[in-house]
């Protein structure tokens, strides 16, 4: 699965890795219910960006919110708009979004939970997902969580075993995330430091998880997918990563220029997947290409990446 990503995985960027790689699935970035708007919970924008598949691969829609009210309409309003499978984000670990406790805030008031989970489950007529860290202070309460998701009729988790408050500090504990798999019947998707072949290959065999969602390592590298998979060479060298990127960012110029309006807005959004890009011999590549002020310069210091 390609993971949701606020601000990096729009449709654009959807579209060029399904035709590259092809995810099995893929998530739209969060979309915000507005508890505040009973009649229109999901912007016309977000409303735009729904249906059941992107190509043909399912495309699942990930809300974000707080209040059961709230929740199940925005859920039903996805629905209205062609949503088949809806996955809850439980795990943003950055605070208030809106007025109340949203994305990974909802761990610190599980008793909530037991209203909303439920009440989700019944509104979705397909499939229902969570998307969750294993704990808001505390990496074992996911394990309170688990009888609740099982009989409520979740279909699947997506486990990134850090805590709210770590962020993105430290390690993802994927012991935790065997130990999960161990005590649900759900099926478990492993998510979180998973940045080259040989993490994914080693998560799936320690902890028996039935997936991966790949996020910042597949954004720092596409091939990522086809390296787990066993279809692209695991360890590519200089050149092969430089032609890569060339290809990648090339795209992505190309899909960007169609969705966005101008060549600064296009620079804007694609200097943004440099974030997750720390490959040493890119190092100065890299550094050309964010401190490029025009498109002329940043296809000239694209041309000479390698």
């Amino acid at each position: 699965m390609l993971a949701p990503m606020q601000g990096v995985t729009n449709r654009a960027l959807r579209s060029l890795f399904i035709d590259w790689v092809r995810p099995d699935v893929v998530f739209t970035e969060f979309m915000r219910v507005n508890a505040a708007a009973p009649i229109r919970r999901l912007s016309t924008g977000d409303l735009r960006e729904i249906s059941a598949k992107e190509g043909d691969v399912p495309l699942v829609v990930q809300l974000i919110g707080h209040g059961m009210e709230a929740l199940v309409s925005g859920a039903r309003a996805a629905q209205a708009a062609g949503a088949v499978h809806i996955n809850l984000n439980m795990g943003c670990p950055y605070g208030r979004m809106t007025s109340g406790l949203t994305g990974g805030g909802m761990l610190q008031r599980p008793g909530d939970l037991a209203e909303i989970i439920p009440a989700l489950r019944r509104a979705v007529d397909g499939t229902f997902s969570i998307k969750l860290r294993s704990g808001y202070d505390d990496p074992e309460q996911i394990f309170d969580l688990l009888p609740l998701f099982e009989t409520a009729g979740v279909d699947f988790l997506v486990l990134h075993p850090r805590t709210v408050v770590q962020q993105y500090s430290g390690s993802a504990d994927h012991g935790v995330t065997a130990r999960v798999v161990k005590r649900t019947r759900l099926p478990v998707i492993a998510n979180g430091d998973i940045r080259n072949a040989a993490d994914g290959v080693r998560v799936l065999r320690e902890t028996g998880a039935a997936g991966l969602m790949l996020g910042r390592g597949a954004i720092a590298d596409p091939l990522l997918f086809e390296r787990v998979r066993g279809g692209a060479d695991s360890t590519p060298d200089h050149g092969e990563r430089a032609a890569m990127l060339r290809r990648y960012l090339r795209e992505l110029l190309s899909r960007y220029g169609e969705l966005f309006s101008g060549d600064a807005q296009v620079l804007a959004k694609i200097k943004e997947v440099f974030n997750f890009m720390d490959d040493p011999f890119f190092e100065k590549n890299i550094r050309q290409l964010r401190k490029a002020k025009n498109m002329r310069s940043f296809v000239t210091a694209l041309d000479g990446l390698g």
